[in-house]
């Protein structure tokens, strides 16, 4: 990858993290049940706090920002929140910001402002700490520090999507290989809303649970998660905001809010896994057997059995509290929410590659850079 498209990625990969912030700050905002009042406190809320910005700099939005970026997001979508790219001509000498990087490299933990103490000290000179930070975070020297999500802290939904809670189970060997349960419990009825064997507890296989939850449950106000790197992939943050989906991280430590989902796991060990002995195991060849299992299993017992807590079967509790008939998303809107883009450039045999695959392209494309579009899902 020559140095340049590494760059181009690189700002690409920047933009997407901004506008992901900036999700992050209005997805209360665009509420639509919020009252004008309601809305209004909560910018000035907002506006009063400081937020770790996707550089780690700690910043502060202006009421004005945040209304901009809701209305850009009502009228655009996700995409509008992208930041433009910006054309820049470099004022800082090259070799000033060698020396910085190498200052940096032999104490990754000098902070840019110490560095530009030292710069002013041996050189007489030196860019301001923002330019060196900046510098930094675009030659991979400082790590990205996530938004600070607050734990969701109602006990009970009160109807039906209204919050889905989802996390993932350790299962049993197939074939000699590790399995994973990714599951969606309604909070509200503790119905399985969502879920799926895979072998690897990642993007892929937890979309693989999301999106057959999304198109045949509909989709829910909000959906809350613990810390794993699956969660806080920022593929499941722009997926969620492509639907309008508030997404929710328990704190580290702190999982309150978690208990419906592990109280599930629990009954799934109790009342499935128990049930798959060495010799029951070892007659399951595929994934797909096991998912065919467990999907029974959760429709024909745990979906009809009374639910100690709510007095309900969970399915009948979901189906008498969510609207009538059930909004779903159109399979264009599902699919844009699941798509994901990489930057390319197109080689001299007029091909791109992505992910181990190699594509053919216009042959006028050669030497231009182009976005790569795909399904992470399938």
């Amino acid at each position: 990858m020559s140095p340049s498209e590494d760059e181009d990625r690189r700002r690409a990969e920047r933009a997407r993290q901004v506008a992901l912030f900036r999700y992050g700050l209005i997805q209360d905002l665009i509420d639509t049940k919020l009252t004008k009042r309601e809305r209004g406190s909560l910018a000035r809320e907002l506006a009063e706090q400081e937020h770790t910005d996707p550089f780690g700099r700690q910043v502060r939005i202006a009421r004005g920002t945040l209304d901009r970026w809701c209305r850009h997001y009502r009228s655009g979508g996700f995409p509008a929140l992208v930041p433009a790219p910006r054309q820049v001509t470099p004022r800082t000498p090259v070799e000033v910001l060698d020396l910085a990087t190498a200052l940096k490299r032999e104490n990754p933990a000098r902070m840019a402002a110490q560095i530009q103490r030292i710069l002013r000290t041996t050189q007489g000179w030196s860019p301001t700490d923002r330019t060196l930070q900046r510098h930094f975070v675009n030659t991979g020297l400082t790590g990205l520090t996530s938004t600070d999500k607050s734990v969701f802290g109602r006990f009970e939904a009160t109807r039906g999507n209204e919050l889905w809670t989802g996390d993932a189970l350790h299962g049993p060997r197939i074939g000699g290989r590790k399995t994973y349960l990714f599951a969606f419990v309604d909070d509200h009825s503790r119905a399985i809303v969502g879920h799926r064997f895979g072998f690897a507890e990642d993007t892929v296989r937890l979309a693989a649970a999301l999106r057959p939850a999304l198109a045949a449950r509909g989709v829910p106000e909000a959906i809350y998660v613990d810390n794993g790197s699956c969660f806080v992939d920022s593929w499941l943050l722009r997926a969620c905001a492509s639907l309008a989906i508030k997404l929710t991280h328990s704190r580290p430590g702190r999982p309150q809010g978690r208990g419906k989902i592990e109280r599930f796991f629990r009954t799934v060990r109790d009342q499935f896994l128990v049930e798959l002995d060495d010799e029951r195991v070892g007659e399951i060849e595929h994934l797909t057997e096991l998912n065919r299992l467990f999907a029974a299993w959760v429709e024909t017992v745990y979906h009809r059995a009374v639910h100690t807590e709510t007095g309900q079967a969970p399915i009948e509790r979901w189906l008498c509290s969510i609207p009538k008939p059930l909004p779903l998303p159109s399979q264009a809107d599902l699919r844009e929410a699941f798509l994901w883009s990489e930057i390319r450039t197109v080689r001299k045999k007029r091909t791109v590659s992505l992910h181990g695959n190699t594509y053919e392209v216009d042959p006028m494309l050669v030497g231009t850079k182009v976005e790569l579009v795909f399904d992470r899902s399938t």
